[in-house]
């Protein structure tokens, strides 16, 4: 399982939001606006659509009722299987990943038809346990966002796909549209990735005062898939408050590379940083070189398990010069010493070449 975490590593799921209004031109001209900054920037992104059966999804007796919001605008987004093909196969043309957001069974199926690579799972459906059974029988990689989860809720989905060995990124999610900045909770992330430190953590977020602040900080706490709605402005439709702009996601992605080059690279868990020449010259620049504090003759014993007597025959000053002595070549864990094969006098330095051994 681990070896496919690898899939969801810097994966930016972008999804069109409100099924582009149903329409199936503003979908491919939407498609169109982000395979253009996903080239501009060179990211590994996914474009997502939501599928949903309508015929079957909602009750008969209840379609048309323009007093439920969710019956409403799913009937006003509709479309069918033949239309999200054509969507899907353009999203490949781009060479991009195409994903879906199923919510039945009829949609699971659909994206088998479509051979998605990889399933996202809503925070509704958390623990829909008859469409998560219709996903995990696909045997593709999940990502599951954890809007209104509880860790019991979370628990239970993961002990799900992890016993049938399907691959899972856990999203941290906040499922207010559109969110604020005080409710992100982006500290979840912390306890998201300790929790199941065997999964790739994400961030599926729907802030809108900025494009930058979030997925720095959501990158630093460990978060590696980011996933957000995007729509484009046509003025043919209303651009809701939590979706982004092609602009705007634009700054996003370039908000990432900058959090990537500032935290650093490392494999597996967070591994000692590599330090370069450059930074170790400059702070050999600023350690205390050892002097003689009186003439020391040949084959003399400086012992540094003894810093009293050590410190009356030689003294720590600046600058360290090339091949001196240093501070930190005064080993007190050892409490080993040198012996000197020359002799040194006094205020010269003490030089590595006149070490002739170690005594311990």
């Amino acid at each position: 399982m681990n070896k496919n975490k690898n899939i969801f590593e810097d994966l930016f799921v972008l999804e069109l939001a409100n099924n582009h209004w149903g329409c199936l031109d503003r979908g491919i001209k939407i498609i169109d606006a982000y395979a253009e900054i996903i080239k501009k920037q060179g990211i590994n992104a996914a474009i997502k659509l939501q599928f949903r059966d309508v015929e079957h999804f909602i009750h008969p007796d209840f379609l048309n009722r323009q007093d439920l919001r969710y019956v409403s605008k799913t009937q006003k987004t509709a479309l069918g299987f033949k239309d999200f093909k054509i969507l899907i196969n353009h999203i490949k043309s781009h060479g991009i990943i195409p994903m879906a957001t199923p919510f039945d069974e009829e949609s699971v199926r659909w994206c088998d038809l479509l051979d998605l690579p990889i399933i996202k799972i809503s925070s509704a459906d958390l623990n829909d346990w008859p469409l998560l059974l219709a996903i995990a029988e696909l045997e593709r990689p999940v990502i599951c966002s954890t809007g209104g989860g509880t860790f019991e809720k979370i628990d239970l989905m993961v002990s799900f796909f992890e016993a049938r060995n399907i691959p899972l990124a856990i999203n941290h999610c906040v499922a207010l549209y559109p969110t604020e900045d005080q409710d992100l909770n982006l500290n979840q992330i912390d306890l998201l990735k300790c929790r199941y430190s065997k999964h790739t953590i994400g961030f599926s977020t729907h802030e809108y005062h900025d494009w930058e602040s979030s997925v720095l900080m959501a990158y630093a706490k460990g978060a590696r898939t980011f996933e957000r709605h995007v729509d484009i402005d046509l003025g043919d439709y209303p651009v809701s408050p939590y979706c982004s702009l092609p602009d705007q996601i634009d700054r996003w992605f370039q908000a990432f590379k900058k959090a990537k080059l500032m935290c650093g690279e490392f494999g597996e868990g967070v591994g000692e940083r590599k330090i370069s020449e450059q930074e170790k010259n400059y702070l050999n620049h600023l350690l205390r070189g050892v002097y003689a504090k009186r003439d020391l003759p040949d084959n003399y014993f400086l012992d540094f398990g003894d810093l009293k007597k050590l410190f009356e025959d030689v003294y720590l000053a600046i600058p360290l010069q090339a091949g001196q002595l240093s501070c930190q070549d005064i080993d007190l864990g050892k409490k080993a010493g040198i012996v000197l094969n020359q002799q040194v006098l006094k205020d010269q330095g003490v030089f590595n070449p006149a070490i002739v051994a170690i005594k311990i």
